[in-house]
């Protein structure tokens, strides 16, 4: 599995891109920025980007394994997650299933259980062919990068089948969560606003603050933002970003 390693000091963060994205195209624009105060490791998915395709579906739970045996790799006990879409389900998963791995939590465009995301979505996505992606920066960053450049139409029917068979995390495993969570969603992606308020409130959220604190798990929703575009907005997304890293781990008092 390909991975990179800049910056230095801090609690580590991890970056996990989305489907048929990579580093470069996922994170290039905010990943100098995020680097400039910490150490951060980001990496190219099964199949994605340098990162070369094997024998076994694309599910989170695959490629959560393939980050765990990372991080024990490079010998790192704790670190914090930032997941965008198969990313951000990957992140999930980790989180979920290994919590003594992850301190803070940030998911991006993507929901925790089906019921979350526009039915169209799924569709569409299950109906990507190479000709559909044709000259499109997708495209042109996988046959520059890829081990298996020929294999293009095999990563989008395992796209297509992400995830399939699991029902998604229930309400009780998303409160269970002890690591404090951002989440983000632009105004126009492909989870629902109403599931993105859900998950916040599943964590904490959606409280007055000036009355009982501010949680330390949020919400930001991108404007103008859709699902391909979701960290398109780099000053912002920095800023919601780094701020939330940066933040005590305990709720901040009323004012």
């Amino acid at each position: 599995m390909y991975y990179e390693i800049h910056g230095s000091g801090g609690t580590p963060l991890l970056l996990l891109h989305g489907g048929l994205f990579n580093i470069d195209l996922q994170f290039g624009q905010v990943l100098p920025g995020l680097a400039k105060t910490r150490q951060v490791i980001a990496v190219d998915f099964q199949a994605h980007g340098r990162t070369g395709d094997v024998d076994r579906p694309l599910t989170s739970a695959n490629l959560a394994s393939d980050i765990v045996g990372l991080l024990e790799h490079l010998r790192i006990p704790q670190v914090d997650v930032f997941g965008f879409s198969v990313g951000g389900a990957v992140a999930l998963h980790l989180t979920i299933k290994h919590p003594e791995m992850v301190r803070k939590l940030v998911v991006s465009s993507v929901s925790f259980h089906p019921d979350g995301d526009r039915p169209e979505n799924k569709e569409a996505v299950g109906e990507l062919s190479v000709d559909m992606i044709a000259g499109t920066p997708m495209e042109q960053d996988y046959l520059a990068k890829s081990p298996n450049p020929d294999q293009l139409q095999g990563l989008l029917d395992k796209l297509g089948a992400f995830d399939d068979g699991f029902d998604g995390w229930s309400d009780v495993e998303i409160e269970g969560i002890a690591a404090p969570t951002l989440i983000t969603v632009g105004d126009c992606d492909a989870v629902t606003l109403e599931h993105a308020v859900r998950f916040l409130r599943l964590r904490g959220g959606d409280v007055n603050g000036d009355f009982v604190g501010v949680p330390t798990s949020q919400l930001a929703v991108f404007p103008g933002t859709t699902h391909f575009n979701g960290l398109s907005r780099t000053a912002l997304v920095l800023d919601v970003v780094t701020t939330f890293l940066d933040a005590p781990t305990e709720p901040a008092s009323p004012a």
